[in-house]
């Protein structure tokens, strides 16, 4: 029997890579980039593979369809009622959300569209979030008899409480100008303009040191868990670390002698 090639529209996840930045794609259009078992597999795969990969400085996370994501798959749920396959699922977002959190490159969700439950969860995961006007932010599982309990998580983190529970209690979408002014995304631009916005950010990104990018993501992380007087103690310690690095020696002297720096490689 003859193999079928496959087109891309059969990969739930496509990924392009380009001048150091990594772009993933959602490619499941038609359910609006529902993330489904095997799309969540295929996003642990890439992120633990550029997790490792030194010519990638900056990642973003985007969407293809009119949806950004619809959050999990509602019928590959209800298809598989037992708890055992719930949990699973469940922790594999989770997991999946975490490594986000945990890659050593900066990572920009692109917004364009409709962001729910755990696509909810993952622009608040993400370490800067650029939304196209247009785009529409909700956590409703409330809807339909199911609490947004794991997006919570994420949305806890990155709005303030009563913005968040107002979402997480009502479900009702807030739109982008809402979700920019409680700190949901970083940045709301006209839908034209997202792509411009998208590689002007990465661009910025891509000219620090890719070490000490590394270094103040892992500890905004570590620390925002922290007391303050913990988290005082820890930062003197990560910032003790950092003055000790070339990066750090460079570009001190580049900054003096008013030059650009040139970054050691990482």
């Amino acid at each position: 029997m003859t193999a079928i090639a496959k087109t891309k529209a059969d990969f739930p996840l496509l990924r392009s890579d380009a001048g150091g930045i990594a772009t993933l794609t959602l490619n499941r259009p038609a359910q609006r980039n529902a993330l489904a078992r095997e799309l969540m597999t295929a996003m642990e795969q890439e992120f633990a593979a550029l997790a490792k990969d030194r010519s990638i400085r900056v990642v973003v996370v985007a969407a293809n369809g009119p949806a950004f994501s619809a959050g999990h798959d509602l019928k590959e749920m209800r298809a598989n009622p037992g708890r055992k396959f719930q949990e699973s699922l469940f922790r594999q977002c989770s997991r999946m959300m975490l490594a986000i959190t945990r890659l050593p490159q900066p990572v920009i969700a692109r917004v364009h569209g409709p962001a729910f439950a755990a696509g909810c969860q993952m622009v608040a995961t993400c370490d800067l979030a650029v939304a196209a006007a247009t785009a529409t932010f909700s956590t409703p599982g409330v809807h339909i008899g199911l609490f947004c309990s794991t997006p919570m998580v994420a949305l806890s983190r990155a709005v303030p409480r009563k913005a968040a529970m107002e979402m997480l209690l009502t479900g009702e979408a807030v739109d982008a100008a809402r979700a920019y002014e409680i700190g949901l995304v970083s940045r709301v631009v006209p839908a034209e303009m997202l792509d411009q916005a998208i590689t002007d950010i990465a661009r910025t990104l891509l000219a620090k040191s890719p070490r000490v990018l590394k270094i103040g993501k892992e500890a905004f992380y570590r620390q925002i868990e922290m007391g303050l007087a913990e988290a005082y103690d820890y930062a003197s310690q990560v910032a003790t670390e950092n003055m000790m690095l070339r990066d750090a020696e460079e570009g001190i002297d580049a900054f003096i002698a008013k030059r650009p720096p040139r970054w050691p490689d990482p």
